[in-house]
């Protein structure tokens, strides 16, 4: 379970448009105006292009790691790379035959190459590789190139053949009338994920998990699956394979070696196993083996003794997430899709976040859930706050800030779990941060000053509670199947809005300043603010006028807003106020607005512990979804005045290897400064799938 700040702006997260985007930036540039250094010169913003804005970061003390802990870094890298197809097949069966074609387009020499309709082209490239598809990563909606369909076929025509995934027998004229439909007929998988209720989402969604199945089929396929276990200990069924139908039957086509995927995960296999040569522990070793096995068997029992084994190991330095993870790209919260987080662990700035988990139970003692769902002892929570090294798959270019996994809900109870706040990817989100949309969006002068001066902790501090305390807090009532079964296209949606209710909950706390986390409740207050502003009125700036929220975070932190202005109604919690054609929402009474979080926690734990299909969906879709059509419009007029590009992503740092006499002697860090250079190179390098899987 991730925690996206930014996700666009941390993960962009919490930032549902981060408040110290860079104003300086030019959107419709390619390259940024401006470029933010710190005192080591060290330039934190790439360039800016349609809604993105491609950052990087660092990663301190690379050099003192010893050299064993350089080579398990380095193999860890590696296997995170050696996964990257996947997920784009994942996102849409045809995506890697539209990043191999773009990717020959753009190593080809042309005359063309300084057209205006070159450079649209190359921008569409970029936007597809930040997507991992030709899917926009947050809201789903196909994007469509800005240079002509003419254009595209013209530069297509002069591409070598050789170059091309062309299919057997397949002439390029053939293969043109294929591909340009696909990049162009916006109707053609016009949606990635599909969350709208009223239609088939497995039909209405692009995503490459299932096949001539309907969305009643596959529900009935794992639910027959649960039911023939009949155990609170079940697998996540159907986490790690697409469905689909042959001669009329179901079939799951598992990503293992040997089966689906088996080019990509034969190559992370080979990279875990080395990986397992330098291991630091014996813990680490075990849990290591035990991904290479998963990967080997595909068996979700396995892959459950592996989360139990990674729990475990809580004293390495180097730690990894690798494997199919989330399930947020799956209409039906399944499937888990293919990521890589490798990291290694800040020891000083892990003491904040340790301090909350070694409280866990105190939290989940003075909780406002019911008692009933109320863990008596709650166990392994380990937290920490990590340096990435590298990010692949779902959590690329766009990352979190935050994780905690495991996400079996069996496995958190029995064995606890595992949560980290990624450092060094907040501290360049905050290196990057140039001017502030504070003082568009947030209404007089004294909120402004908070949220300035005491938004920057009180935002690690949410992602701490969220992913350490929200996440692993709570329990399922006996006999109640797993969220993801019970509560279907709405689990992600409530288990993030849960966790961040959570959050929400302590941040104005006294425990927060008596375990010296937080030096006074104005940190909770400008918590308070943002989110409420965000919820309600700054992440809509992120979202196509007229168009619905899909996204499982955004319709999380809408419904908890606006849950919360209407039941605030009476006492004037939270205020609507209108100035100079400007809208804004403005906490009147914060003790009042944390009884009112108090009280929707409640209810939402109540929905997952007990499987309430029907209150869940009424909490979404009443509060998490519809959108004020005039106050949509006011929000996208005015964020557009800001020239801030409303999602952020990373170019990758690069570990190479120093070889001397077929050893390894030492593990050098680069920190490439070209998005497309880094793109092209990772196509040269890891396409490991066939273009058509």
């Amino acid at each position: 379970m991730k925690n996206y700040l930014k996700i666009a702006a941390a993960a962009t997260l919490l930032a549902a448009c981060q408040s110290n985007e860079n104003e300086l930036a030019n959107k419709n540039s390619q390259k940024a105006e401006t470029v933010m250094k710190t005192e080591d010169n060290f330039k934190y913003v790439a360039e800016q292009f349609a809604d993105l804005r491609v950052l990087r970061y660092k990663v301190q003390d690379f050099d003192q790691l010893s050299l064993e802990q350089k080579e398990l870094l380095y193999y860890l890298y590696e296997a995170a790379l050696s996964g990257r197809d996947i997920y784009y097949d994942q996102n849409y069966k045809y995506n890697l035959v539209i990043r191999k074609t773009l990717e020959a387009l753009l190593s080809t020499e042309s005359h063309d190459s300084q057209s205006e309709d070159f450079k649209k082209l190359e921008i569409y490239a970029k936007r597809v590789w930040f997507s991992n598809g030709i899917h926009h990563h947050y809201n789903n909606d196909k994007f469509i190139p800005e240079c002509s369909q003419e254009f595209f076929t013209h530069v297509l025509g002069h591409v070598d053949d050789s170059k091309l995934p062309l299919q057997a027998g397949q002439t390029k004229a053939d293969f043109i009338n294929f591909i340009t439909p696909l990049i162009f007929d916006e109707k053609i998988a016009a949606k990635k994920v599909s969350l709208d209720s009223k239609q088939d989402l497995v039909k209405s969604s692009a995503v490459n998990f299932y096949e001539g199945v309907t969305q009643k089929e596959a529900m009935d396929f794992y639910a027959a699956q649960a039911k023939a276990a009949n155990t609170n200990q079940n697998p996540m069924y159907g986490l790690n394979s697409k469905l689909t139908k042959e001669n009329g039957k179901l079939v799951e086509k598992v990503w293992k070696v040997g089966g689906m995927y088996s080019a990509s995960v034969e190559k992370i296999v080979y990279w875990l196993e080395k990986a397992v040569t330098v291991a630091e522990n014996e813990n680490q070793k075990a849990a290591l083996q035990a991904l290479i096995k998963f990967y080997q068997t595909g068996s979700l029992v396995d892959f459950d003794t592996y989360n139990i084994a990674w729990v475990k190991d809580t004293e390495s330095a180097i730690d990894v997430v690798n494997g199919y993870i989330e399930v947020y790209d799956d209409p039906l919260g399944k499937k888990g899709s293919f990521e890589s987080v490798v990291s290694v662990k800040d020891f000083e700035a892990s003491k904040r976040i340790a301090t909350i988990g070694e409280n866990a139970q105190w939290f989940e003692d003075n909780s406002p859930i019911l008692p009933q769902h109320k863990k008596q002892n709650v166990k392994g929570i380990s937290a920490k706050v990590i340096n990435a090294v590298i990010e692949s798959g779902g959590s690329a270019p766009s990352t979190p800030i935050g994780i905690n996994l495991p996400n079996n809900e069996w496995i958190r109870e029995t064995h606890g779990s595992k949560s980290v706040n990624l450092g060094n990817i907040v501290e360049a989100y905050d290196q990057a941060s140039g001017g502030s949309s504070v003082d568009e969006f947030y209404y007089n002068d004294e909120i402004k000053t908070r949220v300035k001066n005491y938004a920057s902790l009180a935002d690690k501090l949410h992602t701490d509670m969220h992913e350490v305390i929200g996440h692993a807090s709570g329990q399922i009532e006996k006999g109640i199947g797993q969220p993801h079964e019970t509560l279907k296209n709405y689990a992600s949606a409530l288990e993030e809005g849960r966790a961040d209710l959570v959050a929400l909950y302590y941040l104005l706390d006294p425990k927060l300043v008596d375990l010296g986390v937080m030096p006074s409740l104005d940190y909770g207050k400008s918590a308070y603010d943002e989110y409420i502003t965000k919820g309600l009125i700054v992440q809509l700036s992120r979202i196509k006028l007229g168009k619905d929220i899909e996204e499982a975070h955004m319709r999380n932190r809408k419904m908890i807003a606006a849950w919360a202005f209407e039941k605030g109604a009476k006492d004037n919690v939270i205020e609507k106020k209108s100035e100079n054609g400007k809208t804004f929402y403005v906490v009147n009474d914060y003790n009042k607005l944390r009884a009112l979080f108090g009280e929707l926690l409640r209810e939402i734990q109540r929905i997952k512990s007990q499987g309430d299909y029907k209150a869940g969906h009424n909490l979404i879709e009443n509060y998490g979804v519809k959108i004020d059509q005039a106050l949509h419009k006011e929000v996208l007029e005015r964020y557009a005045k800001l020239n801030i590009a409303p999602y952020a992503g990373f170019i990758q740092p690069k570990l190479v290897p120093v070889i001397e006499n077929g050893k390894i002697t030492n593990v050098n860090i680069e920190y490439p400064e070209d998005f497309k250079t880094q793109m092209l190179e990772y196509g040269k390098e890891y396409s490991l799938l066939p273009a058509y899987n």
